[in-house]
């Protein structure tokens, strides 16, 4: 297995940061051919989605996820700032891992999809990611 753990700043809103790039130099420096590529964010208050960014999806998603775990006073983990909790919630519902296939050192995605980040903590703009490929 071939992997390496990268630093992304998300700054201090949230944010749906596009990873696709990244993970294209990773696969080019692995001399990735078919395999599997894992991607995983050891934090407890981030998730990763494949999406089409760039359209607006990106803006509707963090728009859903504000509708569906508002930033309020409703959750019982507080510490942080305000409506924090919400965000120790978010991996339940957009997981901090996700596997894509990899055929002859491609993403094997579609068109519009990208591999993203998404980061509703305001109170930690750095995050580290860790892309792992299995040859297979």
């Amino acid at each position: 297995m071939f992997s390496t753990e990268i630093e992304v700043r998300t700054c201090a809103e949230p944010v749906v940061h596009d990873l696709t790039r990244e993970i294209e130099k990773f696969l080019a420096s692995a001399g990735a051919g078919d395999g599997l590529l894992h991607v995983w964010v050891p934090h407890a208050t981030a998730g990763l989605v494949v999406i089409e960014t760039g359209a607006g999806s990106d803006d509707d998603l963090l728009r859903a996820i504000d509708e569906v775990l508002p930033r309020d006073d409703r959750w019982i983990h507080r510490h942080g700032s305000h409506g924090h909790g919400r965000d120790h919630v978010l991996p339940a519902f957009l997981p901090p891992y996700a596997s894509v296939p990899v055929f002859d050192g491609a993403l094997a995605t579609g068109t519009w999809q990208s591999v993203c980040l998404v980061d509703t903590n305001v109170d930690n703009p750095v995050r580290h990611v860790r892309f792992s490929f299995l040859e297979g």
